[in-house]
């Protein structure tokens, strides 16, 4: 439509211009700003736990990942005709269910605790906070989550119950403050992305084999950023580095 337009270029003239400039017409980039109207404080309080964690204490930043699709791709060798042969995926597949992850990732080393669940009610939520409890056993808990009503227990109950417990909630439409936005991204790509999966037990059995080679070698991330506001990210500011 562009060399239509301009009248005096060819199709192949237009995209080697685009690819000199490193412009496609599929990329699309968006970002969400936050309109909660206590967003300095809430960031704050994260931010805080994040620079100056609290003494005898365990900052976990805690979230699930719903409904993972278990999709089974067909895949084998294709001749191509030039004669070469090449081996992927193909572009359909057939469902075979999903799977929901709930995770905690201690921000002090790194460490991720998961566990695996068919829906993400908040007795899920509750169960996967009593694994928590126990594996950290005499320790104050600062419990970083987003505003998801299942991380709000009904007037306060479990809180009560475990008085060691401390819920810090984010700001609203600002997941990039919970650290273990992080790691789903790091095991999306490196686990989930391109994977055929013939059953949900099939997606858990890779999850857990990834954590467990995951966790050997885990590492923090190292917060930089004293004060964060709610706007677009700057791909020249990063807060983060591994």
């Amino acid at each position: 439509m562009l060399a239509e337009a301009l009248g005096d270029v060819s199709e192949h003239q237009v995209w080697r211009a685009l690819r000199r400039h490193g412009i496609s017409l599929r990329r699309r980039r968006s970002w969400c700003i936050s309109t909660d109207p206590e967003f300095v404080p809430k960031a704050a309080d994260v931010v805080g736990l994040y620079l100056h964690p609290p003494q005898n204490a365990v900052v976990l930043a805690v979230d699930e990942k719903p409904q993972i699709q278990a999709l089974d791709r067909a895949q084998g060798w294709l001749r191509l005709p030039s004669g070469a042969a090449v081996t992927g995926f193909a572009h359909g597949y057939k469902r075979h269910g999903t799977t929901t992850l709930f995770a905690a990732l201690e921000v002090a080393t790194g460490f991720i605790t998961a566990r695996h669940y068919w829906r993400r009610r908040r007795r899920d939520f509750l169960d996967f906070m009593n694994t928590l409890v126990d594996l950290y056993d005499g320790w104050d808990l600062h419990v970083i989550l987003d505003n998801l009503n299942t991380h709000k227990p009904k007037r306060d109950r479990w809180l009560r119950q475990h008085p060691n417990v401390h819920f810090h909630y984010i700001p609203t439409y600002s997941s990039w403050l919970n650290q273990v936005e992080i790691w789903f991204s790091i095991l999306t790509r490196r686990a989930l992305v391109g994977a055929s999966f013939t059953s949900p037990r099939a997606v858990r059995n890779a999850i857990d084999a990834f954590v467990t080679a995951y966790n050997p070698k885990a590492t923090p991330f190292e917060w930089t950023k004293e004060v964060v506001h709610p706007t677009r990210p700057s791909h020249n500011d990063a807060n983060l580095r591994k």
